[in-house]
């Protein structure tokens, strides 16, 4: 009986921390969308979680292994996004669907929840090995989800489309995000649209 009361504190503690570093790495994956790398500090992010400054390596090595879970907590939202576009459509216009989303106005005005290898795609080259790492791991996956919605997946070149496709779409939310003029921002995003239009579509 003692050992089952002991164990249940025990479980009530690692569920509380578990808690905490969820709150911290979603604070994160907003803040690095928002601010970028540089402009994300351990003490805002522990504020924003309604944690102390003091409670951080508790949960994290390193400011670093913070940020590479971030980074790879907002590919996978990204991601998951993406997917759930996909499934609400029949597979035909899967791949159209989920470009309109990525290209849309709402997406372009949602930075701190949206792509974040659009919003902090610039950054990467000076960010350490491990924030990379993670970084490179989810544009992989958007990368083959794209492919898997080709019409010819499978066959010679789908990849290489899926990367012209990925990579376009990225640029343009850029530079749909960068400008300050809303008529260009759109006539960026439906140019793009209209020249990634799958054939047939």
């Amino acid at each position: 009986m003692m050992r089952i009361m002991r164990k249940a504190p025990a479980n009530i503690r690692t569920a509380a921390k578990e808690a905490s570093h969820e709150r911290i790495v979603q604070a994160a994956a907003r803040a690095i969308r928002r601010s970028g790398y540089d402009g994300t500090g351990v003490a805002d992010i522990m504020k924003e979680a309604g944690l102390t400054h003091g409670a951080f390596y508790a949960h994290f090595e390193s400011r670093e292994a913070m940020l590479a879970e971030a980074a790879d907590r907002a590919g996978a939202e990204a991601n998951a996004v993406a997917a759930s576009v996909i499934a609400a459509v029949p597979p035909e216009q899967s791949l159209q669907a989920m470009m309109q989303v990525y290209l849309s106005k709402e997406h372009v005005a949602s930075i701190e929840t949206g792509c974040p290898v659009s919003a902090l795609g610039s950054e990467m080259p000076r960010q350490s090995p491990v924030v990379r790492r993670a970084a490179t791991r989810r544009i992989k996956e958007m990368i083959d989800l794209v492919a898997r919605q080709s019409p010819d997946w499978g066959q010679p070149g789908a990849h290489e489309r899926a990367l012209v496709t990925v990579a376009t779409m990225v640029g343009t939310l850029m530079l749909a995000r960068a400008v300050d003029d809303s008529a260009l921002s759109d006539s960026l995003c439906s140019a793009a649209l209209k020249r990634l239009a799958p054939s047939g579509a």
